[in-house]
């Protein structure tokens, strides 16, 4: 008998991700993919009947408050989902003997490294979005074990909304735009955080813990634009600006690189070029 998986946030992009790669493909297990209709993941009753109706062998967690500028003001809802909810999910997953795979952020960064962020260094979030997410790692390292939380950065695909397609959005009406060239980090598909997710439960690998994981190489969002627009063979003029030139409620790490040789090593995950998967997704879309 197939063991099950739940996906919470199933219809977010990260979940939708999971669906199309597993769809369509024998699977050793049942994954059920969760929407805010499915589940209600700040209920406590609502997460204590899910578990109970699906004694999940894992337990995929996609659900965050990822409004970062709403954030600094919305501070009951943001700590709600991404600290206390999350805290009760890994309760249940103790209890279900359920291994929690967790998706964080490089927000939980300050972005003053000046080298690629490992995961033993020191956490130190600027604003209230990456301090919320980072208590929620904090909550499931107390409670339980059997965990992988998945830093991650730059989520975009061709699914729900993010900034690829914000961009080729702008382009249909603009022919020129300026975008921030002094944020530096790398593009991570969803696709390819969804197919190493996968390859950490196809393989049942068992080597627990935090793990960072982005697309391989660097670039500003200046760079990511740029690469958009030359991909989707768009003649689009796009001019670089200083962060300082769009003000925000919230701030935003400077620097978000992150080394990725852990998950490499460790989890024997392959990690592909960023210009190489967003070329792959500006294809699809």
């Amino acid at each position: 008998m197939k063991k099950n998986i739940i996906v919470i946030g199933g219809n977010g992009q990260l979940g939708q991700c999971l669906n199309e790669a597993v769809t369509g493909k024998e699977q050793s297990y049942n994954y059920f993919f969760l929407s805010k209709t499915d589940l209600d993941f700040v209920n406590a009753d609502h997460v204590a009947q899910i578990f109970e109706k699906y004694h999940p062998l894992y337990c995929i967690n996609c659900a965050a408050y990822t409004a970062v500028d709403a954030a600094e003001e919305d501070l009951d809802r943001v700590f709600e989902i991404n600290e206390y909810a999350v805290k009760r999910l890994a309760e249940n997953c103790l209890k279900y003997q359920t291994t929690l795979i967790h998706i964080s952020t490089d927000y939980v960064f300050d972005g003053n490294s000046c080298v690629p962020l490992r995961e033993d260094m020191h956490p130190g979030p600027v604003n209230v979005y990456g301090l919320s997410k980072l208590k929620g790692e904090q909550e499931i390292q107390a409670v339980m074990g059997q965990y992988y939380i998945i830093r991650t950065s730059w989520l975009y695909s061709e699914k729900a909304g993010n900034f690829v397609k914000t961009m080729l959005k702008l382009a249909q009406s603009r022919n020129q735009l300026t975008v921030i060239y002094d944020q530096i980090g790398t593009p991570t598909y969803a696709m390819d955080l969804a197919r190493a997710i996968i390859h950490i439960i196809s393989n049942e690998i068992k080597d627990y813990g935090v793990y960072h994981y982005s697309n391989e190489g660097v670039a500003s969002w200046y760079d990511f634009a740029k690469a958009i627009f030359e991909f989707a063979e768009m003649d689009i003029e796009v001019f670089p600006v200083n962060s300082s030139a769009f003000v925000t409620k919230a701030k935003r790490p400077l620097y978000s690189v992150m080394d990725k040789t852990k998950i490499k090593t460790k989890l024997g995950i392959d990690i592909p070029y960023w210009r190489d998967s967003l070329n792959s997704c500006i294809q699809k879309i």
